[in-house]
This record gives C-alpha cells, sequence and structure tokens, in this order.
C-alpha cells in the first residue's frame, strides 16, 4: 500500500522527495541509493535524482512505495 507523501506545490525532485519521505538522510544517501538502482519511479528504474514529480507519481525503494501527493 502506497504512503502518501504530500508537496506544497506542484514538483518535486526524486531526491528532495526521498529526503522528505525520510528514505535517506541527505543528498549523498539520496545519490547512493539512485547509483545503486534501488528506485524506481512509476514501475520504471530511475537513476537521476533531479528526476521531476509530479501529483500521483509514485516512487518505489526498498519496499517502501512512496506516492506524491499535492494540496
Amino acid at each position: 500500500m502506497p504512503r502518501d507523501v504530500p508537496i506544497r506545490t506542484e514538483m518535486i525532485r526524486l531526491g528532495q522527495l526521498l529526503k522528505l519521505a525520510g528514505v535517506a538522510q541527505d543528498g549523498g544517501e539520496a545519490k547512493a541509493l539512485l547509483a545503486a538502482g534501488a528506485v524506481a519511479v512509476n514501475g520504471e528504474p530511475e537513476a537521476r535524482r533531479g528526476r521531476q514529480l509530479h501529483d500521483g507519481d509514485e516512487v518505489v525503494v526498498g519496499g517502501d512505495v512512496l506516492r506524491v501527493t499535492t494540496g
């Protein structure tokens, strides 16, 4: 079951989302997760920390499923 991660703007970058959700402590940890191939966005592997995410996008990191929500 996805865990909603609310954001205040229309868009958030993947590295920021990982920190906001508590999956990564800092940008270095987020970068390491992405480099290890441990992150997927909407079912596709993703390695770009700057990937833009919008309302409804789902990010899978290990056993965590995060869903971006606005509002």
